[in-house]
């Protein structure tokens, strides 16, 4: 639960939000990461790109459509990763992590945001809740990939 001291807005009957995000990944191994606007709840935080599923989308279709709409690029293939419910307390959402190793195009940042490409530790901050069990996930999987090259 993000930020466990501020009432949820809604109430304990309030709907999932369901949000696609995409994890780029480059061919050196960075990841990217953005800023939230300024006029967004959590402006000025980092976080994976990516924005709600609109009425009939796929994850796919919603993510392919928001990176086209906030960094100007056309993805390829987007691998389904994880899922994680985060409560935050203006919305309890769905996020649906997809890695992205394939695209088009150059970074366009369509919403005044920042974007940094980043290895572990991020040197980015603050991060948004959400994001910080992706950070989780891919130090688990450097971590397990390092263990297997060792023998």
């Amino acid at each position: 639960m993000a930020d466990a001291q501020l009432p949820r807005e809604g109430g304990a009957k309030r709907a999932v939000v369901e949000v696609a995000v995409g994890v780029l990944i480059d061919a050196h191994g960075h990841f990217l990461l953005t800023s939230r606007p300024l006029g967004k709840v959590y402006a000025g935080y980092w976080e994976f790109p990516g924005g709600k599923l609109e009425a009939g989308e796929t994850v796919a279709q919603a993510l392919a459509r928001e990176l086209h709409e906030e960094l100007g690029i056309t993805i390829g293939a987007a691998q389904p990763w994880k899922v994680e419910m985060v409560d935050y307390p203006h919305a309890l959402v769905r996020l649906n992590f997809c890695k992205v190793f394939d695209w088009r195009g150059e970074l366009q940042m369509r919403e005044a945001q920042s974007f940094a490409w980043q290895t572990l530790p991020v040197q980015v901050a603050p991060v948004l809740p959400g994001t910080v069990p992706v950070l989780q996930w891919l130090a688990q999987e450097l971590s397990f990939q390092g263990q297997t090259h060792q023998g």
